[in-house]
């Protein structure tokens, strides 16, 4: 078994923003793995990965503007930062997402797609691409 990490730049342009990584995780897997799994993480406090679907935009749009309602941006928070709806929101999206790899693809189903998920943004985000399996 094999192990390589690889890490993807991405450049939000809201303060809250998904951005869907699909075809970046996708190139970061081809010609490195064969058959395994692959890891998908944020290394920040204030942005998460999720898998979600990808056909229709306004699933997008609903999540955010639910996160928004459950966790809304100025809330009275301790935390001097003004961020910490962001902290919140990433706790409950989470910080990554595992797929499986078979014959160098991602095995997501029909309408999945990986999505950085901003919350505190406009920024210049780093994901990390861990990929286990044989090469």
């Amino acid at each position: 078994m094999t192990v390589k990490l690889e890490t993807l730049s991405i450049r939000t342009l809201s303060r809250e923003e998904l951005v869907n990584i699909t075809e970046q995780v996708q190139r970061s897997v081809a010609g490195k793995l064969r058959s395994g799994v692959v890891w998908i993480h944020s290394p920040h406090t204030t942005a998460g990965i999720t898998i979600q679907e990808n056909a229709d935009p306004d699933v997008r749009i609903d999540l955010l503007s639910h996160l928004r309602q459950l966790v809304p941006h100025d809330s009275g928070f301790r935390h001097q930062e003004g961020n910490s709806d962001a902290h919140i929101k990433t706790a409950l999206v989470g910080a990554g997402q595992t797929v499986p790899v078979s014959e160098g693809r991602l095995l997501l189903g029909t309408w999945q797609a990986i999505f950085f998920c901003e919350f505190d943004g406009p920024r210049s985000r780093r994901v990390l691409v861990t990929m286990m399996g044989d090469g």
